[in-house]
């Protein structure tokens, strides 16, 4: 994946969060949650996307 396309998702991404956490009335509660589980789940996909992570669909939970 071209780095150019990485940055874009990431701007997209902020953006929208940004857009949510200005123009959505929510409970501090709630935004905090959406900001961790969208920053987390960000830093998978990056890890994902330059290869030091493996698939998650490979992880098998028993």
């Amino acid at each position: 994946m071209p780095l150019l396309n990485i940055v874009l998702v990431l701007v997209v991404v902020g953006v929208g969060l940004w857009a949510i956490n200005t123009y959505i009335p929510m409970a501090r509660p709630v935004k905090t949650i959406l900001n961790v589980v969208v920053v987390v789940v960000l830093c998978v996909w990056l890890l994902q996307t330059f290869g030091l992570i493996d698939n998650i669909r490979s992880i098998r939970l028993k």
